[in-house]
């Protein structure tokens, strides 16, 4: 990093408006990161629930139907390109962590 950019990246880390806005968006991910370990939580235990009742786990119905219900429900900015991405992800994300609780993997 040269002089010039240790000095930028000092004044930036220095800006009050910088340091509101960067707290903001730190609370906010930590918000984010409760609202997916509770998702992770009822999602385990309707996974238990449905292998007690010999019910599927995956059910691509309803997460289509989840993803159409939140492409309506998306103010934006976020594009529906962008909400797919990130719904896939999190569908993905949220299948491994239970699947991997199951097999001692997960924490």
């Amino acid at each position: 990093m040269t002089s010039l950019e240790n000095t930028l990246r000092l004044a930036s880390s220095a800006d009050p408006e910088v340091v509101r806005v960067r707290r903001e968006i730190s609370d906010l991910d930590t918000a984010l990161v409760e609202l997916v370990n509770k998702r992770l939580k009822l999602v385990a235990g309707l996974k238990r629930y449905k292998d007690e009742h010999g019910i599927g786990f995956v059910d691509l119905a309803r997460e289509e139907w989840m993803l159409r219900y939140l492409q309506r429900a998306n103010r934006g900015p976020l594009s529906d390109s962008g909400l797919s991405g990130l719904y896939h992800a999190l569908l993905d994300l949220t299948k491994r962590e239970v699947l991997g609780q199951e097999d001692g993997s997960a924490a």
